[in-house]
């Protein structure tokens, strides 16, 4: 087995064209509606592994899913003034339907926030119903101006969480307790290593108290928001008369909480891990976790290598390993080398007829793309078993290596904007927390203030604000983004 480390990795791959990666991947095409994919059975069965691991996690919180209208009448969205303002750009309106025009327009929901807090204020009546916690698989459509496949489409798919709580306290909680459990999923499913903290006034969902994030550093040096939890405070519960009767029976509005991921996740997946060769997909959401590859001349060759293909296929899947073998006449070995290559597929074993009168396999790391010779055949499935956390392990250390070797301290707008100019990254600066210097930041490095970190994880370092010069009390960490 070679020497070869996590640290050896195939290096960035600068400027990345996601769009052509995920179609040549055979993940998602574009459809005829502007700025909608089609995300094709591959793509999607990633979703589906994404769907699976992640709603286990969010049932063991307590959460019930449950479905709710695609429509939402106009009406319903200016209920909340700061979450109309937000989304109005971005909303789809069907104003007519059976013919003829509707009496009020119904908005194709960019979010579920209006509707489900109608239903909670039926539904919330006393203490006792508290708290009360629901969750939606859903698609959302969002008119982009701009787009790119599973970073920003018109219509996406995405999980998004509901919760109502009887105090502020266990809402901002449950809003935390939710974004710890997209890090352990980010982290140990998609071995991504999310930066997380809150963020700014101005980069916060429209109508919540408090916005946190989980920001991804993607191998060309642009990060990514990969998910959100909100504490949205009382606003939407007095906006739709979410009341309940507390222990003393006295009318109260409850605290809400939002949550959600979507299938940017995907996206992250893709340039979190890539290299020049295609995808890598981390085992845990990889569709084929183990290709074979049979490789013969003759007829009679090809019936005892694709045997022995079967029957290390069939071993791996009483394991619960996804695996497959490539039996496609009309490809050669080395087409399909580059075609598993390209989709990321972690592990690929190589037979052929010499390899079986050895007793032996070849196999060959994505990650690494390193070649192990001579594998002995006995003890194969449990080999791979290991070699599959391994590269579970491999990808999660190489992201996290990446965001630390380019997490930088900037001590001026001119230093700022030459290092991401550079190699993009996250800097650590100084701000005085005012809109308006913030926004000075964003005009001069092109750069938005991705998160404020939490207490608990705050420097005590004080310093100058690199606008202003104001005090301020810490660091944050600022960025391109997607």
């Amino acid at each position: 087995m070679s020497n070869s480390t996590p640290n050896q990795a195939p290096a960035a791959t600068q400027n990345v064209d996601l769009s052509d990666l995920a179609i040549r991947a055979d993940l998602a095409d574009y459809s005829p509606v502007r700025g909608c994919m089609v995300i094709k059975p591959y793509g999607y069965a990633i979703w589906e592994l994404i769907q699976k691991e992640l709603d286990g996690r969010i049932k063991e919180c307590g959460h019930q899913n449950a479905y709710f209208p695609l429509l939402i009448p106009e009406s319903f969205l200016k209920k909340e003034a700061e979450h109309v303002e937000g989304f109005a750009p971005e909303c789809a309106v069907v104003t007519h339907a059976g013919g003829s025009k509707l009496e009020e327009p119904l908005v194709i929901r960019p979010t579920s926030e209006t509707i489900i807090y109608h239903m909670f204020s039926k539904w919330i009546k006393s203490w006792r119903d508290l708290p009360y916690c629901i969750n939606q698989w859903a698609n959302v459509v969002r008119w982009e101006m701009r787009t790119r496949l599973f970073l920003r489409t018109t219509e996406f798919l995405w999980q998004e969480g509901h919760t109502a709580h009887a105090s502020a306290e266990d809402a901002d909680r449950e809003a935390r307790r939710m974004l710890d459990v997209y890090y352990d999923f980010m982290t140990k499913v998609l071995a991504l290593s999310p930066l997380i903290g809150q963020k700014s006034d101005s980069e916060r969902f429209a109508g919540a108290d408090k916005t946190f994030s989980l920001e991804v550093l993607l191998r060309d040096g642009k990060i990514l928001q990969a998910g959100t939890s909100h504490h949205l405070g009382q606003g939407f519960a007095k906006a739709f008369e979410i009341q309940f009767q507390n222990k003393n029976n006295e009318p109260e509005y409850v605290h809400l909480t939002s949550w959600g991921v979507s299938t940017r996740l995907i996206g992250a997946i893709i340039l979190g891990h890539q290299d020049e060769s295609g995808l890598i997909l981390p085992p845990k959401v990889a569709p084929i976790q183990v290709i074979a590859i049979p490789i013969y001349k003759s007829a009679d060759e090809r019936e005892k290598v694709l045997n022995e293909c079967d029957a290390i296929v069939g071993e791996l899947k009483k394991l619960g390993i996804r695996a497959k073998v490539d039996a496609n006449e009309q490809t050669s070995p080395g087409a399909k080398f580059n075609e598993w290559e390209l989709k990321g597929v972690p592990i690929r074993v190589q037979i052929g007829p010499r390899d079986i009168e050895n007793n032996q396999v070849e196999l060959v790391r994505r990650d690494l793309k390193q070649k192990i010779k001579n594998v002995s055949r006995e003890g194969l499935s449990e080999r791979i078993t290991l070699m599959l956390d391994e590269i579970q392990e491999s990808l999660f250390q190489r992201n996290h290596s990446w965001r630390e070797e380019n997490t930088f301290e900037a001590n001026s707008l001119e230093e700022l904007n030459k290092r991401l100019d550079e190699k993009g990254g996250f800097g650590k600066i100084h701000w005085c927390g005012s809109a308006e210097h913030e926004a000075k930041i964003k005009e001069i490095a092109k750069a938005t203030i991705r998160v404020r970190p939490f207490e608990e994880a705050k420097s005590e370092e004080a310093g100058n604000c690199i606008v202003s010069g104001n005090p301020s009390p810490g660091r944050v960490y600022v960025g391109r983004a997607y």
